[in-house]
């Protein structure tokens, strides 16, 4: 009976391990085509360059973004540039707050001078999550380029884990949240049209941000 009872503990164990083992790995985007590869790896800040000083980690498999400072936009972003591609994402506010999937960018130290194009991220209906804003030539910046609609800003799901796919091919650039559409904008004549990927988080020491699963599909063609 001892034995039974150590036996079956073990296997317990083991399962539990390999349970959180899974939970640590990249999910598959749901796009389920072909030339993926994981832009994170879940374990560690491999490929990803920490700009600014707010809090960046990964925990639970996932990069955990903090603001821990009263002022000063913090970014994460990745050692290597795009200009066409596919990325798939999941991503939680944990607080009442707005952050950004930057792409086309070059951000440096000195974020006065940064370059960006951004997909709006936001926890709260109505704040055009899935949209298009920036395009900063590194001095000005043109605003908001395109929200989607109305209606399909109610798929956002608050404080909880949302799906993200963006693709950008030349000038067109797509963007889906939780299996909908948001836009579908072919823009005419972009500032930025090749650049790394980044992530944001903002200041002021009460917004929390989680970002996990992320793939992409490099389509950049030089």
């Amino acid at each position: 009976m001892r034995h039974t009872i150590l036996c079956a503990g073990l296997l317990g164990y083991v399962l539990l391990a390999e349970a959180s083992l899974r939970a640590q790995q990249p999910r598959r985007p749901t796009d389920t085509g072909s030339g993926w590869t994981p832009l994170f790896n879940g374990k560690d800040l491999t490929g990803w360059k920490v700009i600014g000083k707010e809090k960046w980690t990964v925990d639970n498999g996932a990069i955990y973004g903090e603001s821990v400072t009263p002022k000063g936009d913090g970014f994460i972003k990745t050692e290597k540039t795009y200009k066409d591609f596919h990325v798939f994402l999941r991503y939680k506010c944990e607080t009442d707050t707005n952050s950004g999937f930057f792409f086309h960018s070059d951000i440096e130290e000195d974020i006065s001078k940064i370059r960006f194009i951004q997909v709006e991220i936001d926890n709260r209906v109505g704040q055009h999550t899935g949209g298009l804003h920036g395009d900063r030539d590194g001095k000005v910046s043109k605003g908001w380029i395109v929200w989607p609609a109305p209606e399909n800003e109610t798929v956002i799901r608050p404080f909880d884990w949302n799906e993200m796919l963006v693709k950008v091919e030349g000038n067109r650039i797509r963007t889906r949240v939780n299996g909908v559409e948001m836009i579908d904008f072919t823009y005419p004549s972009p500032a930025n049209t090749d650049g790394v990927i980044a992530l944001q988080i903002h200041p002021g020491g009460g917004a929390r941000m989680r970002f996990k699963d992320i793939w992409i599909r490099d389509l950049t063609v030089r």
